[in-house]
């Protein structure tokens, strides 16, 4: 997902909206309106017949009424907020975490929600003792990667009766960075430099070191048939491979191409990025990662596949990127790309044939 700029009509209409729309509200809650209704026809009651009982009820309810909106503020009126935005993943949960200070000295605040104003989830917090703070999770899911602009927050309150919901509008910039899912099923980076077309057809590439004979293993798709291991696949009767371990010294430079014409090709260039990357941080290895916008040099561990999932959450796909300039030769390097992909990469990942 892109972070798009709002346009000046978009920029305009919202500016609008807030105008119009006060910092504080108060609307009903479903007990509250029938509980208001209520109120309204015993009123008519009341005064259709005179029952000194009935007007004793009506006092009784519009005192209900009146508590519940001068308490609900004083819930809110002195709240501070500020939260904690983890970092998320597209299509998963994530909670962004409220801290809530009740700045009043003598009255406790009782039953806070708060959430991002625009989105589902809310956070709930049952009391926060005067001078103290208490905390709010919230639950959102974004459904695709990008930087999502955080503006206002909405603390609400139905204390104490539930008959209404008393909500401020709490100003506070922040963003959420969504990660690209890195589940994507990928093959194995050909340490040997073997490259494939976008419809996954083999050709002969740079050559590079194997690495390190591990062992046998067997046959995935997008493995490189030199390696089939011809007696035991004989023997066993299904193809088996011989494994090598990837050169820990050398750094593996995953290069994405951010030019795309197809978003759906784009995004799945993205995810098979994040995937290599996260497979070398689950083996220790090193890796960098370089597109036309953004250079992480190659390091190890998991602060360094955060770098690299935060360049990636980042990256703008588009159809008129200029050429993909690698940090090191690109017979060095295994491009990623959403179209078709020229010579002497090391080794390549087209999404239009799926990653292989």
């Amino acid at each position: 997902m892109k972070t798009v700029p709002l346009t000046r009509t978009q920029r305009i209409r919202k500016r609008i909206r807030r105008w119009l729309r006060p910092p504080r509200r108060l609307r009903f809650s479903r007990g509250g309106w029938f509980f208001t209704g209520g109120s309204v026809l015993l009123g008519l009651a009341a005064m259709g017949t005179g029952n000194n009982l009935l007007f004793l009820l009506l006092g009784g309810m519009l005192g209900f009424i009146t508590l519940s909106g001068v308490l609900s503020e004083q819930m809110v009126r002195r709240l501070e907020i500020r939260r904690r935005v983890p970092r998320a993943t597209a299509g998963e949960p994530a909670r962004i975490t409220y801290e809530i200070r009740n700045g009043n000295r003598r009255l406790s605040a009782y039953s806070i929600e708060a959430g991002e104003d625009g989105m589902a989830g809310r956070g709930w917090t049952p009391v926060i003792a005067p001078q103290s703070t208490g905390a709010a999770r919230a639950e959102n899911v974004w459904p695709a990667r990008g930087v999502v602009p955080l503006e206002t927050i909405v603390v609400s309150t139905s204390f104490p009766f539930g008959l209404f919901v008393k909500e401020r509008d709490m100003d506070l910039a922040g963003e959420v960075v969504v990660w690209p899912r890195t589940d994507r099923p990928v093959r194995e980076p050909r340490p040997s430099g073997e490259r494939v077309r976008s419809s996954g057809e083999s050709m002969s590439g740079a050559a590079g070191a194997r690495g390190e004979y591990r062992g046998l293993r067997p046959y995935r798709s997008g493995d490189d048939p030199r390696d089939v291991h011809w007696r035991t696949t004989a023997r066993v009767g299904h193809p088996v491979v011989r494994e090598y371990e990837r050169d820990r010294s050398r750094a593996l430079w995953l290069c994405l191409d951010l030019l795309s014409v197809d978003d759906e090709l784009g995004e799945a260039a993205v995810e098979i990025a994040a995937a290599l990357a996260a497979r070398a941080s689950r083996r220790g290895e090193s890796f960098g990662l370089a597109t036309q916008d953004a250079r992480v040099r190659p390091a190890g561990g998991a602060a360094q596949l955060e770098r690299v999932l935060d360049a990636l959450a980042r990256a703008e796909l588009r159809a008129d990127a200029p050429r993909l300039d690698p940090p090191v030769p690109p017979a060095e390097c295994v491009l990623v790309t959403a179209g078709a992909p020229g010579p002497g990469w090391g080794d390549v990942f087209a999404a239009a044939g799926g990653g292989r």
